[in-house]
């Protein structure tokens, strides 16, 4: 492996939002407390939470955990592969290691060479990002059975919320609301028909170690399901190494609602404010907002409730999210508990005015929480999000690769953008395409939509192709040449307008 200690001051300030470079956006008020100058918790008698984090990522979200651990005064290491040897997050830590070849399943998805990058830099805490090894439960457990504190839930807990079979029968015996469907996994096509009669059409099948829209299938009737089977399941093998699929009840006019929790390891857990995430391209979120306009108070405390009671019934501590879904009439039913930090995170952050990777770092390091479940509850205006990728709509929006020759985020207040990119990155053919995360904050709904509104002639790229943006369609922006047709399930377009 190579090392070396990139710190460049250039760098840094982009990173920190600094107004004198010209490339990211001014940190606004709001977002203060998770940037790097931001005010802080503190840290205790005992100085510093860590004396070395590895963070176990690339791109946008490894910068985004170095920023806070930066603010509390730990030391950064980052993994790279030979692809990202210059990318922003490699020379934003205090030190970064060459992990291997380009492909993920060489370099960020191998835990051994994230395993030895740990030893050998002397980190004592990994944080994993979301993605590649976050949901991985025997990474989980490697990193713990070294000595070294995993900056998330315990491995036990990773496992059993991270099959989605298992974490039915968990959240079925917490009392936890469920979708109707067959609580063990589906041996084959022809399994998936008989068990479809009982249950009824449509049917979802999905892959049961799955994430990200992938390896799920919706079926309306027989041929439709077999059909879907095997491409899900092919698709599932393909994806994560694992075929089995589970099969249940697919809730037709949904709301796509989830819960974000926070646990310590003294069995202390709170709920913060629903997220909205109905708008979806490939089953894939594009726009995220906190609050839900959906979602009345009861409802939002019912669904707390019971997500804070699957986690004591796991064992839970760490961020976590609990993923349910609204139908029209409000009922709601647990989808999946995704064990890690999510994309989505910093709508949450802005209406509750937390930094969650700070929680994440302090509960690693086995303080108690501070925040109680009042002040959890406390909802500081309204935020969005909208993700940025360097796809081309002509060609099924397939990733659109090359340099970026130019790219200057929006400016303004009440924007944040997360990044992992500047002048001159390359989009990768090996990665995901996202180039960065807008997120808006207001005082109420309107605001913040206008000010998603205002950043549509703020973001300036040039050099990979066609960048897609979702808010062209969605909040009445231009694009100029190019018009954003978003693939998204025609039961979630109103979402914003609702």
């Amino acid at each position: 492996m190579r090392r070396h200690v990139p710190l460049t001051r250039r760098i840094v300030a982009v990173l920190a939002g600094y107004s004198g470079t010209g490339v990211h956006s001014a940190t606004p008020a709001w977002a203060l407390a998770f940037s790097t100058s931001g005010p802080t918790r503190d840290a205790g008698t005992s100085g510093r939470l860590f004396n070395k984090i590895l963070v176990a990522n690339r791109g946008e979200i490894a910068v985004r955990v170095m920023r806070t651990a930066k603010k509390l005064g730990i030391p950064t290491v980052a993994v790279f592969s030979d692809a990202d040897a210059s990318a922003v997050h490699t020379r934003f830590a205090d030190e970064a290691i060459n992990i291997g070849p380009a492909p993920s399943t060489q370099s960020y998805l191998d835990m051994h060479k994230i395993l030895a990058a740990m030893k050998a830099t002397g980190a004592d805490a990994v944080h994993p990002g979301y993605g590649f090894l976050s949901e991985n439960a025997a990474f989980a457990q490697a990193v713990e059975d070294s000595g070294a504190a995993f900056v998330g839930p315990p491995h036990h807990a990773v496992h059993a919320m991270g099959d989605k079979v298992e974490s039915k029968r968990f959240a079925h015996a917490a009392g936890v609301n469920t979708i109707p469907g067959w609580a063990g996994v589906v041996e084959s096509a022809e399994h998936a028909i008989e068990l479809a009669k009982d249950i009824g059409y449509p049917v979802m099948i999905k892959a049961s170690a799955g994430g990200g829209g992938k390896g799920m299938r919706i079926a309306w009737d027989e041929k439709g399901l077999a059909e879907g089977f095997e491409l899900a399941s092919q698709e599932a093998a393909s994806s994560f190494g694992d075929s089995r699929m589970l099969i249940e009840k697919f809730i037709e006019e949904p709301r796509h609602i989830e819960i974000q929790v926070m646990g310590d390891k003294h069995g202390n857990v709170v709920f913060f404010p629903e997220r909205e995430c109905s708008i979806q391209r490939r089953n894939q979120k594009v726009i995220e907002e906190a609050p839900s306009p959906f979602v009345p108070p009861e409802l939002r405390e019912a669904m707390g409730k019971q997500a804070v009671a699957l986690c004591h019934a796991v064992g839970y501590h760490s961020a976590g999210t609990c993923e349910f879904l609204v139908d029209k009439h409000r009922n709601f039913y647990f989808l999946e508990m995704n064990t890690r930090l999510q994309v989505e995170h910093p709508v949450t952050e802005a209406i509750t005015r937390q930094d969650l990777v700070e929680l994440m770092l302090r509960v690693a390091a086995g303080q108690k929480l501070d925040v109680s479940q009042e002040e959890a509850n406390r909802v500081h205006g309204w935020a969005m999000e909208s993700r940025v990728y360097a796809e081309d709509p002509a060609r099924g929006f397939l990733p659109s690769t090359g340099r970026l020759m130019r790219y200057a985020p929006p400016r303004g207040e009440g924007v944040r953008v997360d990044t992992g990119v500047q002048e001159g990155s390359e989009i990768s053919m090996y990665y995901d395409p996202m180039i960065c995360k807008l997120i808006t904050h207001g005082a109420d709904r309107p605001q913040a939509l206008q000010r998603m509104r205002q950043c549509d002639g703020g973001l300036c790229w040039w050099g990979v192709g066609l960048v897609t943006r979702v808010w062209s369609r969605f909040f009445g922006g231009g694009m100029g040449p190019v018009a954003f047709p978003l693939h998204t399930d025609a039961q979630h377009l109103g979402a914003l307008g609702s």
